[in-house]
């Protein structure tokens, strides 16, 4: 069995776009993904899923109708599933992201932007 770790810091160096996913891994039907945000996301909800953000780099605020959590790198927030939120990146932030394979990153497949394999 080929054993291959994913280097994070070198898929994140590989563009330079933000708001655009990239999945680096898989494992029991979930993408494993590396983001870079900066700005106002929109506000949003998964129904049939949580929304799983960890910060590698930078600062993230999500905002929730029932009050803000502000991330730091090394630290991880679980959105639970049906709760509307916007995530906030006042700095360029780059995110570690866990979610089942194929989920829309807005809730609507109408909107959401396309992930890319790295």
């Amino acid at each position: 069995m080929k054993r291959e770790f994913v280097d994070l810091a070198g898929k994140l160096a590989s563009f330079g776009e933000h708001g655009s996913p990239r999945v680096v891994a898989g494992f029991n039907g979930h993408d494993v993904m590396v983001v870079k945000v900066q700005g106002e996301f929109v506000w949003h909800s998964h129904p049939e899923t949580d929304d799983c953000f960890f910060v590698l780099k930078g600062r993230l605020t999500i905002r929730m109708r029932e009050g803000d959590v502000t991330l730091l790198p090394g630290q991880l927030f679980v959105v639970p599933k049906g709760v509307e939120h916007c995530p906030v990146a006042e700095e360029e932030t780059h995110l570690l992201l866990i979610e089942p394979a194929g989920t829309p990153n807005t809730g609507d497949p109408a909107t959401a932007a396309t992930k890319h394999a790295t």
